[in-house]
């Protein structure tokens, strides 16, 4: 019995002791940023009182968290909309340009077209007046002398060629050759001219009556014209 009993051994006796922190090493923080926490505001009576002053450092949102930007089809946000915009808005055809400058072209050609149809009919109406009408004297033989030439009349009446012959500047003797009609718009307003000239070489001036660049040539016999 007494065997068995020194056998046992003894447990250990616990005991209650107070802990110090200070025995423990603490860990300093591991993050990078070091964060301030604003002092305590000290406020003021209400007649003095003004907005509290936020002190300490600003914490700068993530990228992440920040709201998307629209980028109109671009992919990534780190491409500059209004820089991309520049590079492709060169290569667009200017198709409303080119528009605006071929109907201003044409607006500016029929304009001097019309001016300068205008300007010649200005100028014919200075000349030739309305009906268009030429006149010229000469000595053809038929009755006249230097002092009383005979005096031709050419004349565009209402698209009909008319030529008049006053032999000798005798009315009496008034002769009327009948020309062309002349066919097309603004034809009654076409001057018709003439000249005298010896056409065939018989000595005999010939009468010659101009229309644009189309001419008639009347042959003179000695004591009147006739159709070539």
């Amino acid at each position: 019995m007494e065997t068995m009993q020194a056998r046992k051994q003894a447990q250990p006796i616990e005991y209650d002791i107070e802990e110090d922190d200070a025995l423990y090493q603490t860990r300093m923080p591991s993050s990078v940023r070091r964060y301030k926490t604003a002092p305590p505001v000290q406020r003021k009576p209400p007649e003095k009182q003004e907005k509290p002053a936020i002190q300490g450092t600003l914490i700068q949102r993530r990228r992440s968290s920040l709201s998307p930007r629209r980028t109109n089809g671009i992919a990534s946000n780190a491409i500059d909309p209004a820089k991309t915009a520049g590079l492709y808005g060169h290569k667009r055809f200017p198709i409303v340009a080119v528009l605006v400058g071929m109907v201003m072209t044409m607006v500016l050609v029929m304009t001097i077209a019309a001016l300068n149809s205008w300007w010649h009919v200005y100028q014919d109406d200075l000349h030739y007046g309305r009906p268009r009408t030429f006149q010229l004297d000469a000595v053809v033989g038929h009755g006249d002398t230097a002092s009383n030439p005979t005096h031709f009349i050419f004349m565009n009446l209402r698209r009909q060629v008319e030529i008049i012959e006053i032999p000798g500047g005798d009315v009496s003797r008034t002769r009327i050759f009948i020309g062309p009609v002349l066919y097309g718009d603004g034809q009654d307003l076409t001057p018709v001219t003439g000249e005298v000239r010896d056409v065939n070489g018989d000595g005999k001036p010939d009468l010659i009556v101009h229309i644009q660049d189309q001419q008639i040539v009347f042959i003179n016999d000695g004591t009147t014209f006739h159709t070539q």
